[in-house]
């Protein structure tokens, strides 16, 4: 296995631009991997901004999914990767499960829990086969209000297992906070 880094923080705490400092930092050759489904005029404008501060020699694999499928072969000669972002990819799993407005009972809950733990198992082992230093950057979501809807509460709920995770199998863990990066592991 390479190296795992993982960043989390806040909205716009600074932690997509730490992760590119460090993959600018990395010899060689980065996969960007973009989570994001751009589906308003909002998250347009974000990707777009990602899109124009990052290097053009860089390479870009758009998916949320699938990765024991379609990250091996863009890994091939790859030095580093930067994975932006854990929240997007856990919210885009959710949604393929759960509509916005739907009833969602403890089992079903737990089988959408399930799936995105599947997948989130595709992606480590693909990490952990590479020799790769990757960059993972997620939101940390459970520092606010008890979300109203049970959309909102399965999305946390997912996120902060699923960051709880990576965090374990990580050689080192930032969170950023008002554009500090603080090392907590």
């Amino acid at each position: 296995m390479g190296k795992l880094i993982f960043i989390t923080g806040g909205a716009r705490s600074g932690k997509s631009s730490y992760a590119e400092k460090l993959a600018e930092s990395i010899e060689g050759d980065v996969l960007y991997v973009a989570t994001s489904i751009p589906f308003d005029d909002e998250m347009k404008d974000r990707v777009k901004k990602h899109r124009e501060r990052r290097p053009q020699n860089w390479t870009t694999l758009e998916t949320y999914k699938d990765f024991d499928v379609k990250l091996p072969e863009k890994l091939e000669g790859k030095d580093g990767v930067l994975f932006d972002c854990v929240t997007n990819m856990v919210s885009n799993l959710m949604l393929e499960k759960v509509q916005d407005d739907e009833v969602i009972s403890p089992n079903k809950s737990d089988k959408v829990q399930e799936y995105i733990e599947s997948e989130v198992n595709k992606l480590m082992k693909v990490i952990h086969e590479s020799s790769a230093v990757f960059i993972m950057v997620t939101n940390e979501v459970g520092m606010s209000l008890v979300p109203a809807y049970a959309l909102g509460r399965l999305f946390r709920d997912a996120a902060g297992i699923i960051n709880q995770r990576i965090a374990e199998k990580a050689d080192e863990v930032y969170l950023c906070v008002s554009g500090i990066p603080v090392k907590i592991k």
